[in-house]
């Protein structure tokens, strides 16, 4: 089954779902104006953070009654702000389907040990029925599940009337996929996703709700200083405007405003969206071409258009022991790897076997387009070591 070696090679091999692809043309050049050996709260700092906030609300289509807040600890600072601030006061509904979701469901039933909690699961590859969601609770979930490669295709489950919060995990899906905030209190993502921006550092979004809820309830728990957003009862609007809880990288603050400046060039929201679109597409049609691979999502609607996740249908392959199936997977991505083509595909740990291909809008699609056919250059090569292992 022995293959030629492909002519065409990826000219960034980075398809890793996070720490993401930078924007293409990313230099080390574009961060020069960073403002190092300064604080982040000098008059420039504070412009700077600002600055942040205020392309992230334009690009996003972030609503002006919306608050924006740059928090420490990436998206999982983010989520685990909201949930040690908000939740308790009404049940809790959790969704989850893949790694990230099924930790935040530990977070809510096993560390704030909260007793009217609602779990709602499916396994990798499929959503739980969110007819089921109950509007009178606080929901929790992620939007798109980056390792599952599993998203919800819109917000239309969501109560417009609904008595509790939503709170999203959006962080494989902001700037990627349409969120619908009339139908969401708070919103995370981190920098390190879908624009590629540097790790640590994550956004969270809230609602007038979500808010009114920050100043109408107290949680009966202790609360790190890096998870308070109120002072003396009302929220504190300076995290809001720049102002954050504690100190951030000036040299990622300067990569993200460069990231999204190149988001604007590209056509904002919507242009980001149609290259992860585009770029999803080319590795659908190539799984429509083989014989060997598909998609882990089993609903066209629900796959997502950035963490791409497949697995090996082979029967040759599907028959082997377990160890021996993930073995083999992890040889297609270490072949690739070895040559230079594609870093960091393989599944996500606690994933069943198989590839996870980040298509979001930072990733070229010629890229894309060179790495299937060292996709199928690299299953030839493993099924050659399986024969001759035989």
């Amino acid at each position: 089954m022995t293959m030629a070696t492909p002519a065409v090679r990826p000219t960034v091999p980075h398809f890793s779902s996070g720490p993401c692809a930078k924007r293409p043309g990313w230099t080390l050049q574009n961060l020069a104006g960073a403002l190092l050996g300064r604080s982040h709260r000098s008059k420039p700092g504070k412009t700077k953070l600002k600055r942040a906030i205020e392309l992230t609300r334009e690009i996003l289509a972030v609503p002006a009654d919306y608050r924006i807040g740059i928090v420490p600890a990436s998206d999982t600072g983010a989520l685990e702000m909201a949930l040690w601030s908000l939740l308790g006061p009404r049940p809790v509904t959790m969704l989850a389907w893949e790694s990230f979701g099924e930790g935040w469901v530990t977070d809510v039933v096993k560390e704030l040990k909260l007793k009217a909690v609602t779990v709602l699961k499916a396994a990798y590859g499929e959503l739980p029925d969110l007819g089921k969601v109950d509007p009178a609770s606080d929901v929790v979930f992620t939007w798109n599940g980056t390792t599952s490669g599993v998203r919800v295709a819109n917000a239309d489950w969501i109560a417009a009337d609904r008595a509790g919060l939503t709170i999203c995990d959006a962080t494989s899906a902001a700037f990627a996929q349409p969120l619908d905030f009339a139908k969401l209190d708070v919103v995370t993502f981190s920098w390190q996703k879908a624009l590629g921006g540097e790790a640590a550092h994550g956004m969270l979004i809230l609602s007038p709700r979500a808010v009114a809820r920050l100043e109408s309830y107290t949680p009966p728990w202790p609360l790190p200083k890096i998870f308070r957003m109120t002072k003396g009862g009302k929220l504190n609007e300076a995290i809001f405007v720049g102002e954050t809880i504690n100190t951030p990288s000036m040299l990622c603050v300067e990569d993200y405003l460069d990231a999204l400046e190149w988001a604007k060039s590209v056509g904002g929201l919507g242009g980001l969206r149609a290259r992860a679109d585009g770029n999803a597409r080319v590795i659908a049609e190539w799984v429509g071409r083989s014989k060997w691979i598909d998609f882990l999502a089993h609903d066209p609607d629900s796959r997502s258009n950035t963490s791409v996740c497949l697995k090996v249908v082979d029967p040759a392959v599907c028959r082997l022991p377990a160890e021996a199936q993930a073995a083999f997977v992890k040889g297609i991505a270490a072949a690739l790897e070895k040559e230079g083509i594609a870093y960091d595909i393989d599944a996500y740990r606690d994933a069943p076997p198989g590839l996870r291909i980040w298509c979001g809008s930072t990733v070229e699609r010629a890229d894309l387009e060179a790495l299937t056919l060292w996709l199928d250059w690299a299953y030839a090569k493993a099924k050659d070591a399986l024969a001759q292992a035989a």
